[in-house]
């Protein structure tokens, strides 16, 4: 029987991510991420490298299929903020991409530079720049960071929410409305004459 290398990738990837997402970079390990695939964890250096290689393959495949499930469409400020309620729900029903930015900028902080997210990161904030016309690459980028850092803490930092605005019924739809509110704002007085 063949060995199926890409099913082999596939299962190594899925524990890598649970495994990333629950225990950073640092706590991860490789034992435990080959016995969840059913994998002999040298198949994983084969695969993927080194501890920190491997992190960085999950964050990257997780981050390019988020464009995917996430589009931007539309133009305009309300295209912005629904992008960003969009995204707020997409990390609502899985943490995962939330958990793993936190830990790569805990752990890797500014050594988390690699070629490929680079040009992940270019790709998303042109197509930014589509969805508001006139807007320059810095000011997209800006109003990026503002929704990315709006966005993931939410589900990193949700426990904040009882401490400075007092947790209740019906909090997480509010808190979505006022990020959505908040983009729509700063993307219109970041238009040219706005």
């Amino acid at each position: 029987m063949a060995w199926d290398t890409e099913r082999t990738k596939r299962l190594l990837l899925d524990a890598a991510t649970a495994e990333f997402s629950a225990h950073g970079l640092a706590g991860a390990r490789i034992d435990r991420i080959a016995a969840s695939a059913g994998v002999n964890k040298e198949r994983i250096y084969q695969y993927f490298g080194k501890k920190d290689e491997l992190f960085a393959t999950v964050l990257g495949t997780r981050l390019r299929a988020m464009m995917d499930e996430v589009p931007m469409t539309g133009e305009g400020p309300e295209a912005a903020g629904d992008y960003a309620g969009r995204l707020f729900d997409h990390h609502l029903a899985d943490t995962t991409i939330p958990r793993l930015v936190f830990w790569e900028g805990l752990e890797r902080g500014a050594a988390a530079t690699d070629a490929a997210r680079v040009a992940y990161h270019d790709a998303k904030v042109q197509r930014f720049q589509e969805l508001l016309p006139g807007v320059d690459r810095a000011m997209a980028g800006e109003i990026l960071l503002t929704i990315v850092t709006l966005v993931n803490a939410w589900p990193v930092l949700a426990h904040l929410d009882g401490y400075l605005v007092g947790a209740s019924a019906g909090r997480t739809a509010e808190r979505r409305a006022f990020i959505v509110k908040t983009t729509v704002a700063i993307a219109r007085a970041a238009l040219p004459g706005g």
